[in-house]
């Protein structure tokens, strides 16, 4: 596989094993997929199949037993771990199943938290902060804590944090898991609107199928491979 120059983040032949004793247990195995910029990847799977082990692998969080993985050209193998830093804080948003927000702080402090960290100055802060809630639609809810919200609230404050930096790329595990029908729809539209709107490449691991018509691409995992085109089916096409 080539990596073409739109390309954010290629994994080439990708593989992670852990030893567990006298064992070897392979998480991963032989993936080949590009994320190009402004697009929208669902990667599904049931539990155990090797998603959150990808994504962690794409962070660079995890480091690959076998092929490798560009960001943007650059093998991440070859990075140190200030590059990786660095990558992590301006390039790479996350977005987890438990929201992971600080309850003591405001739904706005909780967004304007990797901005203060990186050193970002008030007022860059204070504008991005609010245009991210903004973009969220919590607006309204930027003095509240994490317990005040809802889930759906809640999640929302965590996308608006994962994309603050601006970052060209969005990671997201299962970050529909926690939450109904009708706020989990809501979330993918809001990824899929990012995408569209922002030009921002979103790839998020789900075990909903109801919610995969909003992605631009569907890959699907299963016992760390990911599956061909052909064998992925038509359960996923509508």
């Amino acid at each position: 596989m080539t990596n073409s120059n739109n390309s954010i983040v290629t994994a080439i032949d990708l593989g992670r094993s852990y030893e567990v004793g006298a064992e070897t247990i392979t998480a991963v195995h032989d993936v080949n997929m590009e994320v190009h910029a402004g697009r929208f990847i669902a990667i599904v799977g049931r539990s155990g199949s090797g998603k959150t082990t990808l994504l962690n692998l794409l962070a660079g969080l995890d480091k690959a037993t076998s092929g490798k993985v560009l960001f943007e050209d650059k093998d991440m193998a070859t990075m140190s771990a200030g590059e990786l830093t660095e990558i992590r804080r301006h390039k790479i948003g996350f977005v987890f199943q438990s929201f992971g927000l600080l309850p003591l702080l405001s739904a706005f402090e909780n967004v304007e938290l990797p901005l203060r960290i990186s050193g970002a100055p008030i007022r860059h802060r204070e504008r991005r902060a609010k245009e991210a809630l903004e973009m969220v639609g919590l607006t309204g809810r930027s003095s509240h804590r994490p317990y005040e919200l809802s889930g759906g609230e809640q999640q929302r404050v965590a996308i608006a944090r994962a994309v603050v930096t601006e970052p060209p790329l969005i990671l997201a595990d299962e970050p529909t898991g926690e939450l109904d029908s009708v706020n989990a729809t809501a979330i993918f539209g809001l990824f899929s609107e990012m995408v569209q709107e922002q030009g921002v490449s979103v790839v998020a691991a789900t075990h909903d199928a109801a919610l995969l018509g909003m992605a631009d691409e569907v890959l699907e995992m299963r016992d760390g491979g990911m599956l061909t085109g052909a064998e992925q089916g038509a359960r996923y096409q509508d």
